[in-house]
């Protein structure tokens, strides 16, 4: 993960997730809420807490990463194809908004990574014979758990 910083030196401008695949900030949003829990009067009259948004659908991301990105956001993932992604738990706005970041940029490449093809196999003929012979074994020996009852 690369992170390009504007001139100004203030926010990233383009995030590298891999050669390929490249975020421009433009495709989020963020939006600072006030977070609950401890941290005394600072709770209430600051707004620590960031709600980072990023739209699927209109995102440069390849099909197949959004395809899977869908999949993966799970409840996080809105009717509209938006990813909403919550961070409160430091103190400051500025380390909400790297763990927000860190949380997206890892969701990316989870969905970047192609999954392997299962190939399907076949026991082999004595693996098979192997388990036929133990159930056998068992079935004897419950059938000499049983009462006769042919008298």
């Amino acid at each position: 993960m690369e992170i390009a910083l504007r001139p100004d030196g203030l926010e990233p401008r383009m995030i590298r997730i891999t050669d390929a695949i490249v975020l421009d900030d433009a495709a989020f949003e963020e939006r600072f809420v006030r977070a609950s829990g401890p941290g005394g009067q600072n709770v209430n009259k600051v707004a620590t807490a960031v709600e980072l948004r990023f739209d699927v659908r209109a995102s440069s991301l390849p099909l197949h990463v959004k395809e899977r990105l869908m999949v993966l956001a799970g409840r996080r993932m809105t009717a509209d194809g938006v990813v909403i992604i919550d961070s409160r738990e430091h103190r400051t706005q500025a380390q909400n908004r790297d763990a927000a970041h860190a949380r997206l940029i890892a969701l990316v490449e989870r969905a970047a990574a192609r999954p392997k093809l299962r190939r399907p196999t076949k026991p082999r003929a004595s693996a098979r014979e192997k388990r036929l012979a133990t159930k056998k074994r068992r079935s004897a020996v419950k059938k000499l758990r049983t009462a006769d009852d042919s008298e």
